[in-house]
């Protein structure tokens, strides 16, 4: 990568002296969304379709799944000079330090070559002590990326995987043109947060994103923080979403928001599952469990937060279950490891391109020694990268459940 990021702020204002060509932002230039919605402002992209959004009553979930994880424009240009007009919406917590701005990624006929911010925009202002929500308006904003070689090339922008970002205008200093299909199996996958980004450091270095690169997929992440949690209408998503490879990590959201006990939680998967293959009757399909995660290995949820050191931003998650609940039935990541791994080699009988791995050959107990889960929850972004790589060794390589062509 060319080492340059551009952080100066920039307005949605063109410079009167380029010769723009404004191209229409449309669903033929976006790449990992499952729709996209007509806003005041312009379009903002969805991961989950409107038939499973009106059927959610989830603020968790309607934020995730519009924060854009996976989501990039792609086309081909010379263009030696591209903006972006958005607006986006950003987290923030009451009472701690501001959060990081999200990031937008561009990449070359693949390789990545500029990162840069946007500024403006709105504020999610979240108050973890009562739960409420308070969004404060802000303006546009454009992410601008200049000095891009004059040749020939295709041009993807990752948008911020932790931003909702509605995209309002696109302009570049030559035509662009939609870019075909390359051909490259199409990568589905559903999880949670670890999935849907967490901590990682960019929207390209989300381990889902890193092991597609190394695969050499297609991506679609259907990963949604605190949301992976055997909801029909996102196993109906995952049916009717065209895909040549799939996955699921199912397991943490389960646990540490106590929504089920194991009596459900058996039928749900089986439910999950079934629901998938209904649409991809033999495509690979490999079932994920949890990554190590200390605190509910053998302690039940809920998680709670931790507030002792938010003043320093370090919010930090606590279990608050018993672990003598699991007499009664109440989740934690061992009891649902040994479901998962029963319940797919009982499946796997009947069918034979069901797959599964351990999660803690990601993440297992020698990388907590050495990369601890920072709030006890969420890996760093040292530990994306090393949970891609694993990844796109253990599923992609040989012997792995994507190896050889799907169907």
């Amino acid at each position: 990568m060319d080492d340059q990021r551009d952080d100066t702020p920039h307005t949605p204002t063109a410079d009167p002296a380029t010769d723009w060509t404004t191209t229409p932002v449309t669903a033929d230039l976006l790449r990992g969304a499952l729709e996209l919605e007509r806003t005041e402002q312009g379009w903002l992209p969805h991961r989950l379709p409107a038939r499973a959004r009106a059927q959610n009553t989830d603020g968790q979930l309607a934020m995730a799944e519009a924060q854009p994880s996976g989501v990039r424009l792609t086309f081909r240009t010379r263009a030696g000079v591209v903006e972006l007009d958005t607006l986006r919406t950003k987290n923030a917590y009451r009472g701690a330090p501001p959060r990081p701005d999200g990031v937008y990624d561009l990449l070359v006929d693949g390789a990545l070559t500029r990162q840069a911010g946007v500024p403006g925009g709105n504020v999610l202002m979240i108050d973890m002590t009562t739960g409420s929500a308070e969004t404060l308006p802000g303006p546009v904003g454009t992410v601008r990326f200049s000095g891009l070689p004059g040749r020939d090339k295709v041009v993807e922008i990752w948008l911020p995987h932790n931003e909702i970002t509605e995209l309002v205008a696109l302009r570049t200093d030559a035509p662009v043109e939609a870019v075909p299909d390359t051909g490259r199996r199409k990568w589905l996958h559903h999880g949670s947060s670890i999935s849907h980004g967490s901590n990682a450091a960019s929207p390209t270095t989300t381990w889902p994103a890193l092991a597609s690169s190394l695969g050499g997929v297609e991506l679609t992440n259907l990963g949604f923080s605190g949301s992976a949690l055997l909801d029909p209408f996102t196993a109906r998503a995952l049916r009717d979403t065209p895909a040549d490879l799939i996955s699921v990590k199912i397991g943490i959201n389960l646990v540490n928001t106590d929504l089920m006990r194991l009596r459900a939680f058996g039928p749900a998967v089986h439910g999950f599952l079934d629901t998938i293959r209904e649409g991809h009757p033999t495509t690979p399909l490999l079932v994920v469990s949890p990554v190590l995660c200390p605190i509910h290995e053998d302690t039940p949820g809920p998680s709670v937060p931790d507030f002792s050191g938010v003043g320093e931003g370090q919010l930090r998650f606590r279990a608050a279950g018993d672990p003598d609940e699991r007499a009664d039935g109440k989740l934690t990541l061992g009891v649902i490891r040994d479901e998962l791994a029963r319940i797919v080699k009982q499946r796997a009988v009947d069918d034979p391109k069901l797959h599964h791995l351990d999660g803690r050959e990601l993440y297992g107990e020698e990388d907590s020694a050495e990369l601890p889960l920072p709030d006890e929850l969420h890996p760093d972004a040292a530990t994306h990268r090393r949970m891609g790589e694993r990844f796109a060794a253990l599923a992609f390589g040989a012997g792995g459940a994507f190896a050889g062509e799907g169907s």
